[in-house]
């Protein structure tokens, strides 16, 4: 599939969403302000895959509900609309397909991820769209950089694909990719599998999540978790209105309908912990 670019129109509309003004050349100051700009201004989030409503890897439907209706989304959406624009600003983007935590749930995984090679000074992965971890282009090298709050490491596995690997210990998110052109049809049918399978952890539990500066914001389900260079703190919400107070004023996201499935998040929590109560830390 040729790469799809934004028109000026579009363009300007992205840049008004995302906050960004400054000059546009094809250059690696610019590519790191944009990417910067579009992870704090546009949370990921699985809001409609959790209201059991069906989503793709086209661009355009992508950029109408990111931009257009002020949304958030997952990385199919907003890696899709990333790379339009930066294309539109004359970068040279690759839509590449990766596998998260490939090295637990195997090759059945490449495709659940999408993610951009960009060539600007060297090679950069960029990716604003897993779970908003990333806040800037990582070289495509291997190395350990921080992005506060949290460490990105860049690697090699044992059969000879990319690793890229955030945060430390047991809570570490990976995901594995070849830098190459993605499998299109690959993405299509992972994305429709994470949208509509009840194995699917985009269907079991709802999540939120945007980096606010230095601080990593996260709800899942019912846990509202921010970390920070300090620790981590979690607390519960109490109630379907707090929910939507909290997405609107944490992740701005104006999406009243979340409402609807609080019955649903309170039992998933419950199937989850029991009567344990969110840990402090």
């Amino acid at each position: 599939m040729a790469m799809e670019l934004l028109n000026q129109q579009q363009l300007n509309a992205y840049l008004a969403r995302i906050g960004f003004a400054g000059a546009l050349r094809p250059d690696l100051a610019t590519l790191h302000a944009v990417v910067s700009a579009h992870v704090q201004a546009i949370a990921f989030e699985n809001i409609d895959v959790q209201l059991g409503r069906s989503l793709t890897t086209d661009v355009g439907a992508a950029f109408a509900k990111l931009i257009a209706a002020r949304r958030g989304g997952w990385c199919y959406e907003h890696n899709g609309v990333l790379g339009a624009a930066l294309m539109a600003i004359g970068f040279d983007v690759t839509r590449m397909s990766a596998g998260v935590m490939r090295q637990v749930r195997g090759d059945d995984s490449m495709g659940s991820h999408l993610c951009l090679l960009v060539q600007c000074e060297g090679e950069w992965l960029v990716d604003a769209g897993f779970g908003s971890w990333l806040a800037a282009p990582v070289p495509l090298e291997h190395g350990t950089w921080m992005q506060p709050p949290l460490p990105v490491s860049l690697g090699t596995t044992a059969d000879g694909l990319w690793r890229l690997c955030v945060g430390k210990g047991a809570s570490a998110m990976s995901y594995d990719f070849c830098a190459e052109a993605a499998n299109e049809d690959q993405l299509s049918a992972l994305c429709d599998w994470q949208c509509s399978d009840p194995a699917s952890v985009f269907v079991q539990n709802l999540t939120v999540q945007r980096r606010d500066g230095a601080r990593y914001l996260m709800l899942r389900g019912k846990v509202l978790s921010e970390v920070s260079a300090q620790g981590e703190e979690r607390r519960e919400l109490a109630s379907a209105a707090e929910l939507v107070d909290v997405l609107r004023d944490v992740f701005l996201l104006n999406v009243p309908e979340v409402a609807s499935l609080w019955p649903a998040i309170c039992a998933r929590h419950e199937a989850l912990f029991g009567a344990q109560a969110a840990p402090t830390t």
